[in-house]
């Protein structure tokens, strides 16, 4: 994040946005896969997901940063800063979805099991239809 913000990677904004939406479709589809009792890729290597994906949304993040602009002299703090409301943001969205899943567990088992496949491919379809848009985009 802070090479990009930095000036010493450049990307072009629509390219790594469909490329992180391209990462949300192969999350959704490795759960599907988990939910079948396949051991794909993030089974064997989380490390190798958790560093590729990282180095992915970093850069899609500071891409976010850097056009939103920063004042001269203060790039360590607003990167700082800016790193902290991603993780605040994080911790926020997990708050909501843990007591979420806890209530999902009092459902009967027939609507837990359908149920359970609802989110991923709700976020799959999204995540698809935003890659396209984006690489369209990206590529027009």
């Amino acid at each position: 994040m802070a090479a990009t913000v930095l000036g010493f990677i450049s990307l072009d904004p629509p390219l790594i946005e469909a490329l992180v939406a391209l990462s949300i479709v192969f999350v959704f589809v490795e759960l599907v896969h988990s939910y079948q009792h396949k051991r794909d890729l993030t089974i064997r290597k989380p490390w190798l997901i958790a560093f590729a994906f990282g180095l992915l949304h970093g850069a899609a993040f500071a891409s976010a940063l850097t056009n939103i602009g920063m004042p001269a002299g203060s790039v360590p703090m607003c990167l700082f800063l800016f790193n902290i409301g991603v993780e605040i943001g994080q911790l926020a969205f997990i708050g909501v979805v843990l007591p979420l899943v806890r209530l999902a567990r009092l459902l009967p088992p027939t609507l837990a099991r359908i149920g359970r496949w609802a989110p991923p491919y709700a976020i799959g379809g999204c995540a698809a239809a935003w890659f396209i848009e984006r690489t369209v985009i990206a590529f027009s």
